[in-house]
């Protein structure tokens, strides 16, 4: 009795192996689940996204990315020729059934983007795609949000996608192209946060997209860093400003910035005008407003004289007056009268206005600047011939 058994226990062991095994491989049956769920969500893309994460811990992505890429195209699977199924339940909810405008085919490429089943190569192939979709402007650069997605993120599919994104766009246009779109979206300073909060630092970042061949996307984050640690210096001070804290400690505060941030004496004398002047609410009228710069000027030119110890900071302050009084009407007037008390203060020399007046100046508001300064450039060459004759005779 227990001899016939045995045969027929381990046949029907084997034949559940098989069908297990045979569900498991099956894209029918994956397609059967994934385009119910696509039904019952309807057309919200947020709602299908969320179904589609959460999916895919239960449906393996990755043995049918074949599959999940026929059914967000076209709708289910496609036999040979192209051709759909017709055996088969198929979702209204597919790129091909969509509506023909460029917003709804950029949701569907961001939803589409970042499917964590795709294989490595199959990954590649749709970076170096959207690379090029992006370049030429057929899809907007607000789909790289998916790229911030944790998980992804986390397990570097988000880094290594961006390489060959970034490639395959700046070989079919150029950095000015990838910075233009990034800064369009708001996008241009968040290029770090393709790594975990561990790895998140300029040298991280530069030695990975240097070593993969991307020193030009390296050099345009490095530079996006620095813009945005000269804002928040910009902002703090501003704030110092304005709840009157004394001089001596915004200059130790700004001298300590300066050498955490690496910046030069220039560029931190133009973050420095550009903080005073903004740190208070200007005149409309042009007769009051150059005797209230006058005014505050001389209030906050000891902070001015500690940042122009060299000749090319007092160069870099001169054509910062020039473009502020050019960008600001009000101001056009006041100009030689700005140069003169900052001159009078120490702030400015002789030699650095000489040097703006001859060559150095902007072509912004030339000739009017050029024209105000005339009479004081004239003094300033006389009073320095006179001290060259002076010297002589002392000899």
């Amino acid at each position: 009795m227990n001899y016939t058994q045995k045969p027929t226990l381990t046949g029907q062991r084997f034949k559940t192996r098989k069908r297990d095994e045979k569900e498991r491989f099956d894209p029918t049956q994956f397609q059967e689940s994934i385009v119910q769920g696509l039904n019952q969500t309807g057309t919200d893309l947020e709602a299908v996204a969320k179904f589609l994460d959460a999916s895919g811990a239960k449906l393996d992505y990755r043995r049918y990315a074949e599959t999940l890429f026929d059914i967000l195209v076209a709708g289910g699977m496609l036999a040979p020729g192209g051709t759909l199924s017709d055996d088969m339940t198929r979702t209204e909810f597919c790129l091909f059934t969509a509506q023909e405008d460029l917003e709804t085919m950029q949701a569907y490429a961001q939803l589409l983007l970042f499917l964590k089943g795709f294989t490595e190569s199959e990954r590649n192939k749709l970076a170096m795609l959207t690379g090029i979709l992006l370049a030429n402007g057929n899809i907007s650069a607000s789909i790289l949000c998916s790229l911030f997605n944790e998980n992804l993120v986390k397990e570097g599919v988000s880094a290594a996608f961006a390489v060959k994104l970034f490639k395959s766009w700046i070989n079919e246009k150029d950095i000015n192209s990838v910075a233009a779109s990034l800064r369009k979206v708001g996008m241009d300073n968040r290029l770090m946060e393709l790594f975990p909060a561990n790895k998140r630092s300029c040298e991280h970042f530069s030695k990975y997209f240097t070593d993969a061949g991307l020193k030009e996307l390296s050099d345009f984050a490095r530079n996006q860093q620095s813009i945005g640690a000269r804002k928040e210096l910009q902002k703090e001070l501003q704030e110092m400003m304005a709840r009157g804290d004394p001089q001596k400690e915004i200059i130790a505060f700004t001298k300590e910035e300066m050498k955490k941030a690496s910046l030069s004496e220039q560029a931190m004398i133009s973050i420095i005008w550009t903080s005073v002047m903004s740190s208070v609410e200007w005149n409309k009228k042009e007769e009051l407003v150059t005797e209230q710069a006058i005014k505050h000027l001389k209030q906050y030119s000891p902070l001015l004289k500690a940042f122009t110890s060299q000749g090319q900071s007092e160069l870099s302050l001169l054509l910062k007056i020039q473009e502020y009084c050019y960008d600001n009407i009000h101001f056009m007037k006041a100009f030689q009268k700005i140069v003169v008390l900052l001159y009078k203060a120490d702030v400015l020399s002789e030699e650095a206005i000489l040097r703006w007046y001859t060559e150095a100046h902007l072509a912004k508001g030339k000739s009017v600047f050029l024209e105000q300064m005339k009479k004081f450039v004239e003094w300033l060459k006389n009073a320095e011939e006179e001290s060259e004759s002076e010297e002589e005779e002392a000899d």
